[in-house]
């Protein structure tokens, strides 16, 4: 059974600390920061290049700009993360037929090889971050972000169908 809802957060003006944006940027930040230091360690990549990797072994073929859209960076992150990943060998980039101006990016062997490894350790880190939920928790908590993140999009007049859009949030399978 869930909890009612505390006293605190049935105002209309919540404090700082109890608004959803501030204590999802927490999670992010805690999170982030444990991220980092297993992708460094255990990958040899930065956080920006891990999430690229990632992204990109899920989705390619992506110009820099669908990665960016993808994995939340912004241009010139993604596109510092592309080059990275191109420097290393872990992907090759070629110009786009269908423009001229932009490339297209797609892993190479050894980009797919580290690619099933940063998978492992990204849902490991995400059974981690959720490992005081119970298995129920974790899917209801996952159906809602999905049901936020959809919202939001709609909100700001986002088109769906781009590459990430449909990612599940928590890593759990969706409920039917």
């Amino acid at each position: 059974m869930i909890d009612p809802v505390p006293d605190d957060l049935r105002s209309d003006d919540l404090p700082l600390e109890r608004t959803l944006s501030f204590r999802l940027l927490m999670l992010h930040k805690l999170s982030e920061r444990s991220s980092a230091v297993d992708f460094l360690q255990a990958l040899g990549l930065t956080p920006s290049d891990g999430r690229a990797l990632a992204t990109l072994g899920r989705f390619e073929p992506l110009s820099v700009v669908a990665l960016a859209e993808a994995c939340s960076l912004n241009k010139g992150q993604a596109s510092r993360a592309a080059q990275a990943l191109v420097d290393q060998g872990l992907a090759d980039k070629r110009d786009s037929a269908a423009d001229g101006r932009g490339v297209v990016l797609t892993l190479t062997p050894a980009g797919r090889e580290l690619h099933a490894r940063t998978v492992k350790l990204v849902n490991e880190r995400s059974r981690s971050i959720f490992g005081c939920l119970s298995e129920a928790e974790q899917h209801l908590f996952s159906d809602l972000l999905d049901r936020l993140i959809e919202h939001n999009r709609r909100c700001d007049g986002l088109p769906g169908g781009r590459p990430g859009q449909g990612m599940r949030v928590a890593s759990i399978p969706a409920s039917k």
